[in-house]
């Protein structure tokens, strides 16, 4: 119970320091230029990112498959952030 609560509490700080990296940036120079929903977006996906892993670590029993689970979450994860991010693929999720 407590080594779940310490991973627990290692993806919240973990979550929290990336988030800080484009606000300390943004103090620096104006290449990163974030608003309040790129900051709100950026957390729903780690956050939840995070928190689902988390989950699946908990609940799920073979290693194996927490694994696979886990690498599909971090796919998703990535896939989205790009797509937000440059809109590969071309979808109205991106503003395209």
């Amino acid at each position: 119970m407590i080594m779940q609560n310490r991973r627990l509490i290692g993806i919240v700080i973990t979550v929290t320091m990336l988030l800080t990296v484009p606000l300390i940036a943004m103090q620096f120079t104006n290449e990163v230029n974030w608003t309040l929903s790129d900051f709100i977006v950026a957390g729903v996906l780690l956050y939840g990112t995070g928190l689902l892993c988390e989950f699946v670590m908990r609940k799920v029993t073979k290693t194996e498959h927490r694994i696979a689970i886990c690498a599909l979450i971090l796919v998703l994860l990535l896939l989205t952030w790009v797509e937000l991010a440059v809109g590969i693929f071309g979808t109205p999720f991106a503003g395209s």
